[in-house]
């Protein structure tokens, strides 16, 4: 697989309450301009419906720019039209779309990504979910706990003869 400048995850987005990319990003990671990446999507516009792709509205520019310090987010000076978001079902079509052996790269490697992402937020979501039915279940506990740390983070604060609780060497 070539080299990717910038990891694939750190051009995926949350917009509208899905995962997308941008139209640039992606022509960019692709190694095409984003005008062309744009005319071969509209060529086969059928195969993008609007939960795979849609416009940004100036707002959602803005918002997303506004997140972003550091993106080609900046680079859309010249627009004359706001960027288009893929979602993850819109990224996937495009392989059918760009069958360079560049796009076939790039489109295994971030269909991999969101998969990542995916599993990442599941797991996230059940350590969560734990994590609220044992505080729920043991709330008296928790806070004996957190206030035993509170004693020892204060007491290490107030003098140089302990550590956490312990004392110096």
């Amino acid at each position: 697989m070539h080299e990717m400048i910038t990891p694939i995850h750190h051009k995926i987005y949350t917009l509208r309450g899905k995962q997308i990319m941008l139209d640039s990003d992606l022509a960019e990671f692709y190694q095409v301009e984003t005008k062309v990446f744009n005319q071969a999507v509209k060529r086969n516009s059928e195969r993008f419906p609007e939960d795979f792709m849609f416009q940004l509205t100036e707002e959602e520019y803005e918002n997303l720019r506004s997140q972003i310090v550091t993106s080609s987010l900046g680079q859309h000076g010249g627009r004359r039209y706001m960027p288009y978001a893929f979602t993850e079902n819109g990224v996937y079509m495009l392989s059918a779309v760009l069958k360079s052996s560049i796009a076939i790269e790039v489109s295994i490697e971030i269909m991999r990504t969101f998969t990542k992402l995916r599993e990442f937020t599941l797991h996230y979501n059940a350590l969560s979910k734990q994590l609220l039915e044992v505080e729920r279940k043991n709330d008296k506990r928790f806070k004996e706990i957190f206030k035993i740390l509170d004693t020892l983070v204060f007491e290490t604060r107030q003098t140089d003869e302990k550590v956490m609780g312990f004392l110096k060497p």
